[in-house]
């Protein structure tokens, strides 16, 4: 993906590196810690393979996410958050997570949240 060479602010270019359906759950997730793609594509639930690796490069061009690809077979490489724009846009994520927490919990849609493990 390209970025904008005209932008009225700067919020507009990380829109445009964290736009789309996908980007902001596979940060989300990676949240967790160091994952394989296997594992992102099943706790990403609807999220094909390929769309999942489209998201991942361009994370990665961006400077969100990193890999470490390890020796030997099968192959296995890990992904994860980097130090320190995987880390800092982590934290506009948690801000929005507890927007749309607040947004449904004041339309009544706590058990909603309880079942999906949003909150105890």
């Amino acid at each position: 993906m390209k970025l904008r060479h005209q932008f009225t602010c700067p919020l507009e270019l990380v829109h445009d590196m964290i736009k789309g359906k996908w980007k902001p759950i596979i940060l989300w997730r990676l949240r967790l810690g160091k994952t394989s793609l296997s594992k992102l594509e099943k706790d990403i639930e609807g999220i094909s393979q390929k769309m999942l690796l489209e998201h991942l490069k361009e994370l990665i061009e961006f400077g969100f996410v990193d890999k470490k690809t390890y020796e030997g077979y099968p192959l296995h490489v890990e992904y994860f958050l980097t130090k320190p724009h995987g880390e800092r846009i982590l934290e506009a994520l948690k801000i929005m997570q507890q927007i749309g927490i607040d947004y449904l919990l004041e339309r009544d849609q706590e058990e909603e949240l309880r079942k999906r493990g949003v909150i105890s």
